[in-house]
Formats: structure tokens, C-alpha cells, sequence
């Protein structure tokens, strides 16, 4: 979408903290009419700017409150082993996040683990152990201080 509106913005951020609102609620919160709303949030969504429903679990709760963040190094940048290494990376379920970045490190990881022993198992029992990878450095994260999923609109 090349515009947004007041009221598209306004869809946004609502349904960026509350995404279980029904339509008539969230009509009424935006200032749209039901058949208004309901068109909106489904040309943001054939627009791709809202994805998919989800609901937010507290890692903590369900013992998984270690947070690591781990940069990965590759052996060699060819397409095939980035795209090996992806592949890859996107089966493990501890891993929450990765990202491709610049700088002296390839990829970092966010990754979930119960403790230090259960981190230690899923980097060297399991993504150390694929091919592509040179080197690794692992950030322990002491406290959470801020964390949103709201984008700025």
C-alpha cells in the first residue's frame, strides 16, 4: 500500500496490542464503520502488512528463560552454503530468530534455552555441527529491559 491513512494507522497500532479484538470492537475503537474496518484490515493484509495472528507466550513460564544471542561465522559465503545454513536453521526449534548481518559476523541467532547445560547441548550437539559453520560467539542476556513487537506506524 502506497498510503496509509489515519485510519489504517490507527487499525495498526490497535491490533499491534490487541489482536484478538472482534471487528465491531475494533471498529469502534478506530472510528470506522464494521464494513469500513473489516475491508481495511483485509486490504492490509492482501498488502502484507499485517501478518498473520499470533499470540505472545512468555518464554519464562514455560522454562525457557535463558535468552542467548549467537553470531555465526561461515566457512565460506557461497549462495549454496547460505542457503543450506537457512534451511537449517529454520528446523530448530530453539532458535526463535535469525538474522543476516553485516560486520565481522554472518548471522545472529536468538535462542531460547532452559538453562546454560540445555544451550550448551542445542550449539554444540546441534547447530555447530553443520558445515557451513566457521566460528561462533554466544551474548548471554541478563535482563530483559525493553522488548515490543509494536512497530512505529
Amino acid at each position: 500500500m502506497d498510503q496509509i491513512d489515519p485510519i489504517d494507522r490507527r487499525i495498526i497500532q490497535t491490533l499491534q496490542s490487541e489482536g484478538g479484538l472482534s471487528n465491531q470492537d475494533l471498529a469502534e475503537r478506530v472510528g470506522s464503520s464494521a464494513a469500513s474496518c473489516w475491508r481495511r484490515v483485509r486490504a492490509l493484509e492482501e498488502a502484507g502488512i499485517l501478518g498473520p495472528e499470533v499470540r505472545l507466550v512468555d518464554p519464562a513460564k514455560l522454562g525457557r528463560g535463558l535468552d542467548v544471542f549467537c553470531q555465526i561465522r561461515l566457512s565460506a559465503q557461497t549462495r549454496k552454503m547460505r542457503a543450506a545454513f537457512e534451511a537449517f536453521i529454520d528446523r530448530q526449534e530453539a532458535v526463535v530468530e535469525c538474522y543476516s548481518i553485516s560486520g565481522d559476523w554472518d548471522y545472529l541467532l536468538h535462542i531460547v534455552a532452559r538453562d546454560v547445560a540445555d544451550y550448551e547441548q542445542v550449539l554444540m550437539h546441534g547447530i555447530l555441527d553443520h558445515e557451513a559453520i566457521a566460528s561462533s560467539s554466544s551474548i548471554f542476556v541478563l535482563r530483559r529491559v525493553k522488548h515490543t513487537t509494536a512497530i512505529p506506524v
